[in-house]
């Protein structure tokens, strides 16, 4: 059987030759498309975010609130109804709620596609409260952080008042007010349930010296914030070894105290 002819060699030689050439045009004309078609598709995507009205703020909700209202929040958040969705920037949304709003703890600003945003809202809420002299009669709202974070006219039930006694300015230089406002919150946090329910005034005269009023005319010497479980253990036992007590040291809570009836 008879080869190839140098004729046909040449146009197979020619065609073998063109291959990688065609190939390299497909792929570069797929390739322009597979471009044309991602651009296309981001356009439509930054239409469908921005532009479109569908995906727009309608609805701003607020939950989570005990104190404040609903209308304080949504003012202090300030979100433009009909803004892109996208657009809401949310920290700084909650920045302004933080700022102007110092009850609220921490906030949690959602996206609630297609057309709401949800405000989450947690209040602080007082562990202590300190009498304002100066403003009225009115009391300042301390939290669990030692935030003092809002002014009242009525004391809320069952918060105990701090007062401070302390009278040395070599205290306060070593210790300053705030520091002091920390301890004694440490120490209301540490308190037995029994016993918070009864505890009027947590009142300190330096950092090592705190004390409890409960009702009934009763004391408690609590010292420091230190060993702050330690000591509500030992107040527990202490009360119910002497249930006729007026006054319980737990100032050191391995060798507590009591005494009067």
């Amino acid at each position: 059987m008879a080869g190839p002819t140098t004729a046909e060699r040449g146009e197979r030689q020619k065609l073998e030759s063109g291959s990688p050439r065609l190939r390299r045009r497909r792929r570069l004309r797929m390739l322009i498309i597979l471009l044309v078609a991602l651009v296309l598709a981001t356009a439509a995507a930054l239409w469908l975010l921005y532009g479109s009205p569908w995906l727009r703020v309608e609805k701003v909700s607020v939950s989570g609130v005990r104190v404040l209202t609903d209308r304080q929040v949504l003012d202090a958040a300030d979100v433009s109804v009909g803004s892109p969705l996208i657009s809401i920037d949310t920290d700084a949304v909650e920045a302004r709620l933080r700022h102007k709003l110092p009850r609220i703890d921490s906030v949690d600003v959602v996206r609630s596609w297609p057309r709401g945003i949800g405000l989450k809202v947690t209040e602080r809420t007082p562990v202590l409260i300190l009498k304002n002299t100066g403003n009225g009669g009115k009391y300042v709202e301390v939290d669990a952080k030692g935030v003092r974070f809002a002014t009242v006219s009525v004391a809320p039930r069952g918060v105990p008042t701090l007062e401070l006694a302390v009278s040395e300015a070599a205290v306060l230089r070593r210790f300053p007010v705030d520091r002091l406002v920390r301890e004694a919150v440490g120490v209301a946090g540490d308190i037995p349930a029994a016993v918070r329910r009864d505890t009027r005034i947590v009142k300190v005269r330096s950092y090592d010296s705190i004390s409890l009023e409960l009702s009934g005319g009763r004391s408690v010497e609590w010292g420091s914030g230190d060993k702050g479980r330690a000591k509500a253990r030992t107040l527990t036992a202490l009360m119910k070894a002497a249930p006729g007590a007026r006054h319980f040291d737990v100032s050191a809570p391995i060798a507590p105290a009591s005494s009067g009836s």
